[in-house]
């Protein structure tokens, strides 16, 4: 994704024309919703999300310094928009023991231990509190280091790092459990 292509857009939007925010849309609409994803599972309601961030950094776009980068500024606005979605409307979720009962459609076999293993882990990363859930999902699954995962979540590199210690040290505590029952 281009720094320039994104403010050369903004610059567009900034001047009158409406329509360059296409080209911003079009960069970014596919990482925030696999961005919301994270957060809530549900694809439709990820898309929802991830467009209700776009209409909200539509209209914050005067508030952009071109100095930092336009992804960071999305994503922290972006954060902002589904943890807000998400303390609105709590996440459902299954108990674990659920994933054991899922199968393949069509097949009437149970899922691969993998996948089962990949959704019981991301069930136990749902369940963690939102500031340890959201700087792992970032830093994690999103793939931003330290600094843009703190950027993103307006607080310190030193908290992010001890969030991520935290966050994982939950996860293992849930996880180990889990395999006990």
């Amino acid at each position: 994704m281009s720094d320039e292509q994104d403010a050369a857009d903004v610059k567009r939007v900034l001047a009158g024309d409406a329509e360059a925010f296409e080209g911003i849309v079009l960069r970014w609409q596919g990482p925030l919703v696999t961005l919301a994803f994270r957060f809530c599972r549900d694809r439709h309601r990820a898309e929802e999300m991830a467009q209700t961030a776009l209409v909200k950094a539509f209209r914050a776009l005067r508030q952009w310094r071109a100095e930092g980068a336009f992804r960071r500024w999305l994503f922290v606005i972006a954060a902002n928009v589904y943890r807000s979605e998400m303390r609105r409307h709590r996440l459902f979720l299954f108990p674990l023991d659920a994933a054991r009962d899922v199968t393949q459609p069509g097949s009437g076999t149970s899922l691969s231990e993998a996948e089962e293993r990949m959704e019981i882990v991301r069930r136990a990363v749902a369940r963690l509190p939102g500031k340890y859930r959201d700087a792992l999902v970032l830093f994690y699954f999103h793939e931003m280091d330290v600094s843009e995962t703190a950027q993103s979540l307006g607080v310190a590199e030193g908290t992010i790092k001890a969030r991520l210690h935290r966050g994982r040290a939950l996860l293992e505590k849930s996880l180990r459990r889990h395999m006990r029952e």
